[in-house]
């Protein structure tokens, strides 16, 4: 019977002691635990992809409470379909991907994506190859056309790429053309992923591209293509890229998607602070994320453009690749998607005009970024919905009124259609 008591003894001592620790572990336990499945966020390899990377290496997912997993990916197709299909939750993208995918210009129309915030504005470039080094130079915008004529009558045929049809990198590239005053239908437009462009370029297969840091400054170090503009200097401060989200994870796990938006905003905000770029492009640089040399990254991050073809460096002082500029990159406007779609009239993609002001309500969560500006103490800008020019084309776009920007612009028809 002794013997009995004293194991029923230590037993219950043992118990207690499991209980002391689970209550002490509980209230011991750091905040804001992840809850959820793990949010799935993808990314390509470009150096705006930043602020999802750094988001992640600066640990600040963990900081607000939610567990991301990031993920390389192949192309914009790629993105596309894994947003839309749920096998990504969100990612780092064109922020005309959406509007281009639900008008059935890059996409099946109707397919709804969601953006979030955006994530930077400039550093964007177009390249081009060695065979017109010489013949034209850096923003000599009226010596376009001759080469490429001259080029045509030799080679019959002129090729330039750009990174997903109604991207971002398409209508840079077509805006280009336009300054230009090269009609589209003259040259073979194709469409390459980000990471590939100077591998094509190589070997042969494009005359010149449009895609995002650093693959413009790759072909530069490597000698195969210079930098004729950036985009930047077509338009200052244009919208890039944005943070999509799939539709079902933007309704059903709104609150963790705010604790994403948080997290990345903040990471944008780090960014922005030159001292921490050269960081920020030794991490990004690595295998895993862009894979590029971290000197070609953090050149380009801070503005010192190595333009190639013994032109020497261009210096951006306020306007080279930006994340934050107190608040006013990071908030999505819908006149910028109202523009974007006015863009794939005016090119010939979509023959009638959409409901612009519709779309932009139905794929902008425009209220929550506001609720988390609003927690943040961001600044959101009063701009939105407002007349603007771009920095070359001074002709004047009034969200209000898409189609009157329509009747002065010069539209074209797209000659074939691309595959998306």
């Amino acid at each position: 019977m002794i013997q009995i008591k004293q194991h029923s003894n230590s037993l219950f001592t043992s118990l207690m002691l499991v209980m002391c620790a689970v209550l002490f572990s509980s209230f011991t336990a750091k905040p804001n635990p992840p809850a959820g499945d793990p949010i799935k966020l993808g990314f390509i390899p470009l150096t705006d992809c930043s602020p999802i990377v750094m988001a992640k290496e600066l640990g600040l997912f963990k900081k607000y409470g939610v567990e991301v997993v990031v993920t390389k990916e192949t192309s914009w197709a790629n993105v596309r379909d894994k947003i839309l299909t749920g096998e990504l939750d969100g990612a780092h993208c064109l922020y005309t991907m959406p509007f281009s995918v639900y008008t059935g210009v890059g996409g099946k129309a109707g397919s709804e994506m969601k953006i979030a915030m955006m994530l930077n504005v400039n550093g964007q470039a177009i390249t081009l190859s060695n065979d017109f080094c010489g013949k034209v130079g850096f923003k000599q915008m009226n010596k376009v056309t001759p080469v490429v004529a001259a080029k045509l009558k030799a080679e019959k045929e002129v090729t330039f790429a750009m990174t997903f049809p109604g991207g971002t990198h398409d209508l840079w590239l077509r805006n280009w053309m336009s300054l230009a005053g090269l009609n589209q239908k003259a040259v073979k437009i194709i469409t390459i992923p980000p990471p590939q462009m100077v591998a094509n370029m190589k070997v042969g297969n494009m005359d010149g591209f449009c895609v995002g840091e650093p693959w413009g400054g790759v072909a530069v170090k490597q000698g195969i293509g210079f930098t004729q503009i950036a985009s930047q200097d077509i338009w200052k401060d244009h919208p890039e890229k944005a943070l999509v989200v799939n539709k079902e994870f933007s309704e059903t796990r709104r609150e963790d998607l705010k604790k994403v938006m948080k997290a990345i905003l903040e990471a944008c905000i780090w960014l922005d602070n030159p001292a921490n770029r050269k960081k920020a492009a030794a991490i990004i640089g690595k295998a895993p994320y862009v894979n590029a040399p971290a000197d070609v990254i953090e050149g380009r991050l801070m503005g010192d453009y190595n333009l190639g073809c013994n032109q020497g460096t261009e210096v951006y002082d306020n306007d080279y690749m930006l994340f934050y500029k107190g608040g006013t990159v990071n908030y999505p406007r819908k006149s910028y998607a109202i523009w974007a779609m006015a863009q794939f009239v005016r090119f010939g993609y979509l023959k009638e005009e959409p409901n612009y002001k519709a779309i932009a309500d139905k794929l902008i969560l425009q209220d929550l970024y506001e609720e988390v500006a609003k927690s943040m103490k961001v600044k959101i800008p009063a701009d939105d919905m407002k007349p603007f020019s771009l920095t070359m084309d001074k002709t004047v776009f009034n969200p209000a009124n898409p189609s009157a920007y329509l009747k002065v612009v010069k539209r074209e028809i797209v000659s074939k259609r691309l595959s998306y």
